[in-house]
């Protein structure tokens, strides 16, 4: 385990470098996901105690439908990549690019700088390590923590998109299984989660927030089932304290991984979102 601490150290000294580099433009008083485009700081997809044991890639596109008209196209991909060990592995996730349409309503709410109906946007690319501490037994539940960064390669500031500014957040989950046979229903499973998360809102300063989460899943012989309630909660009470939730159903094939997810903002993230996807684990 030394040789991930140091992972974890180095990942945090690289957040703290690109932090204090960070250029904003925006006075920090709108910079909160309620103002912004979908994919600007979304609530993560909590772990349930456990990490990716095996290397697995995802594709999927995802369809935000946004209260005030406006819909959002975006192409996502993710990795993860065992790291010499099954219980500890390196993730990696972003919207690669995402094409937007405004409605005048939503100009409205979001009030970008520069006003434009269309257009299309690269994303930010997320970095975590993630480490399974302790593997369920008997009593003892799964824990596991992750450590992670947010880039500010994704733009469009101006048009309400992007930050254009980095962040990073810590969280640990706990999870644990229990068995119902071997008919077709497999298995239940209940986790929480709970952390820390941060984005930089002007030059100078930042917003910090809570994380937390809850979910149950269901494994069955022919599909997977999840539901989620989560969000985090920021400081400043600029619309920085989304709250979702999130249904997502699975089908594992012989490594490959059909998926279906939809999740609701109940506050201060005002979209529906609507992904298909197809994961495969090697």
């Amino acid at each position: 385990m030394r040789r991930n601490t140091i992972y974890v150290l180095l990942l945090l000294l690289w957040c703290s470098v690109t932090c204090s580099h960070a250029r904003n433009w925006w006075d920090g008083n709108r910079v909160s996901p309620l103002y912004f485009g979908p994919n600007s700081l979304p609530v993560p997809d909590m772990l349930d105690g456990r990490v990716s044991p095996k290397l697995y890639a995802e594709l999927a596109g995802d369809l935000h439908v946004g209260f005030y008209g406006d819909m959002t196209e975006t192409v996502s991909a993710k990795v993860n990549i065992p790291l010499f060990t099954p219980r500890v592995n390196l993730s990696v996730w972003m919207p690669v690019v995402e094409f937007y349409q405004y409605t005048p309503r939503a100009l409205e709410h979001f009030q970008p700088r520069e006003y434009t109906e269309r257009g299309h946007q690269v994303g930010n690319v997320y970095v975590s390590v993630d480490i399974h501490v302790f593997r369920e037994r008997r009593i003892m539940p799964d824990i596991s923590v992750r450590a992670a960064i947010i880039t500010a390669s994704g733009d469009g500031d101006e048009y309400a998109r992007f930050y254009d500014a980095p962040g990073y957040f810590f969280d640990a989950s706990v999870g644990k299984s229990f068995r119902l046979g071997e008919g077709f229903f497999r298995s239940v499973r209940v986790a929480a989660s709970g952390g820390f998360l941060c984005w930089q809102v002007t030059q100078t300063g930042q917003n910090d927030a809570v994380m937390y989460g809850v979910m149950a899943s269901l494994s069955t012989s022919v599909a997977d089932l999840s539901c989620a309630w989560q969000g985090y909660t920021g400081w400043i009470g600029n619309g920085d304290r989304p709250m979702v939730l999130k249904a997502s159903l699975s089908f594992p094939v012989k490594g490959f991984r059909p998926l279906l997810a939809y999740e609701y903002g109940l506050r201060d993230w005002p979209f529906h979102h609507f992904r298909i996807g197809l994961g495969y684990t090697f």
